[in-house]
């Protein structure tokens, strides 16, 4: 075999940027990506360049490409040691030319406002304000979670709905290393969460156990619920380009999400209010399928309850209210099906779906079960929402 042959663009993370949200694990459809305390990281004997991890990364430290000899590709246990990328060999030093590569499409609405993303990395973080710290579901219920609002001052943050931030919690991991950041949606619209100013809101569940139900401390959201007005935090970001809302009138926002996946919904409905509010809002209809254990953990509930009907179309679905059967998002997606049919079919509806990466099978089935119901080519329906960007998935 020549060395042409035996090239490799090896498929690497950058641990100086990735802030270990589990995306591109939770994405990979050849279980090519793994990790452990330390570091994500690609196999390159399982990799095969498929691409479906790159678009849902939220800060692109996936999308990095080392040229190798196969016979000297780093392997697993070298790159789980790693601090930062090591520097790449040119590929005259190899000897060799370079392969072409897929690029993958992350597509936002056409009518999208364009995204500001990392203008502040882990090595310059900047400082934000915490302006409030309320808890917004039910005291005393599991799940507890607060929504928190951060003030920049005068340092430019510009965002918009659906995009997210990293959070750097203070201190050191078990390696005596600074945290890593935590990603964590934005909750409020475009213009701060108190409109006019330059703060943002965050809904942060405190983590108290892991998947497995063992106790565990989440740094990073501990340290955000306990933070007082007046305490200061480190954030990078912001993140993402392609989970944004349309802004051409008469577009219909049809948006499915579970517990903190609620974050990215609350910034576009309240934008849309704020719109109404201005008397500029031109947009369609909006309808919410919003999931929890019970009413209690749900968060903003009692906001949402008082939000007008002919606003906004709100369906619940609770998992775990004593007495009642198990109910979830794609449950009630499933009871609105004459109406999901008919917004499918209309070119003006935009899908977004944000929450547990459980949910998200689930709910494309249902909307699979619902199309066909109606006789209609799901295939070909999906297909062309995700080539349009309709249909936004933020799961993890």
């Amino acid at each position: 075999m020549s060395e042409t042959a035996e090239l490799l663009q090896q498929h690497v993370i950058d641990p100086e940027v990735c802030i270990r949200c589990n995306t591109c694990e939770a994405t990979c459809p050849v279980g090519a990506v793994t990790h452990d305390s330390r570091n994500y990281v690609v196999d390159a004997d399982i990799c095969n360049h498929c691409m479906a991890c790159v678009p849902p990364c939220p800060t692109g430290s996936i999308d990095h490409w080392l040229p190798v000899l196969r016979s000297k590709a780093f392997s697993v246990a070298e790159q789980l040691t790693w601090d930062e990328l090591p520097p790449a060999q040119s590929l005259d030093a190899l000897q060799i030319p370079a392969p072409s590569l897929p690029v993958p499409a992350s597509v936002p609405p056409w009518s999208a406002e364009p995204a500001q993303t990392n203008l502040y990395g882990p090595k310059n973080p900047i400082s934000a304000k915490v302006v409030g710290n309320m808890q917004v579901n039910e005291a005393g219920t599991d799940n507890e979670t607060h929504h928190i609002v951060l003030d920049f001052g005068s340092l430019p943050f510009p965002v918009l709905e659906g995009q997210s931030i990293g959070i750097i919690a203070p201190g050191v991991d078990a390696h005596g290393k600074p945290h890593h950041a935590r990603q964590y949606s934005i909750a409020s619209p475009r213009n701060g969460e108190r409109a006019g100013y330059n703060n943002l809101s965050l809904t942060v569940k405190r983590v108290v156990q892991d998947h497995q139900g063992q106790p565990v401390k989440g740094v990073a959201s501990n340290h955000l619920c306990d933070l007082q007005t007046g305490d200061t935090v480190q954030v990078i970001g912001p993140f993402g380009s392609s989970f944004l809302m349309p802004n051409h009138a008469g577009s219909h926002l049809v948006m499915i999400c579970t517990g903190t996946g609620s974050a990215p919904m609350r910034g576009m409905t309240e934008w849309r209010r704020r719109l109404k509010a201005s008397g500029k809002y031109e947009g369609g209809q909006l309808v919410l399928f919003f999931g929890a254990r019970t009413q209690q953990e749900l968060p903003y509930f009692g906001p949402l309850q008082k939000l007008p009907k002919d606003f906004i179309d709100i369906h619940f679905a609770y998992s775990r209210t004593p007495g009642q059967p198990k109910r979830y998002v794609q449950d009630a997606m499933r009871d609105a099906a004459p109406q999901l049919a008919a917004l499918l079919q209309d070119p003006q509806t935009h899908f977004y779906v944000c929450g547990l990466k459980a949910m998200e099978d689930g709910v494309l089935q249902a909307l699979q079960d619902i199309a066909q119901g109606a006789r209609l080519d799901w295939v070909a329906v999906e297909a062309g929402l995700k080539q349009e960007g309709r249909l936004q998935l933020e799961t993890y």
